[in-house]
């Protein structure tokens, strides 16, 4: 069960940052990225710790200052963690373990 972020409420204020971001994706050619994804990164590592002194400013410049290494860094982290990987050879898991 999915819980409520603390910053959950200020999604629909920042959505232009996001928005633009996700332009900023786009030009350099990484236009599958979905403001969903985008959020998902941001609540799961960028904003892990929260402040609830955090004005909306900060979490606008949070938005705009990621780079694309970064958000990609942890998509692809997170793609390995539900990856279900099957070996049909028990010997082939056994040299993949060495």
């Amino acid at each position: 069960m999915k819980t409520s972020h603390a910053y959950d409420h200020f999604r629909e204020h920042v959505q232009p940052a996001l928005r633009s971001k996700l332009e900023e994706f786009f030009l350099l050619g990484y236009g599958h990225v979905k403001e969903k994804e985008l959020w998902d990164f941001l609540v799961r590592k960028k904003w892990r710790k929260t402040d609830e002194n955090k004005r909306i400013s900060e979490l606008v410049e949070d938005i705009l200052s990621i780079k694309v290494g970064e958000y990609f860094h942890f998509a692809t982290i997170e793609a390995f963690k539900g990856a279900e990987f099957a070996f049909d050879d028990e010997d082939e898991l056994r040299e993949l373990l060495k």
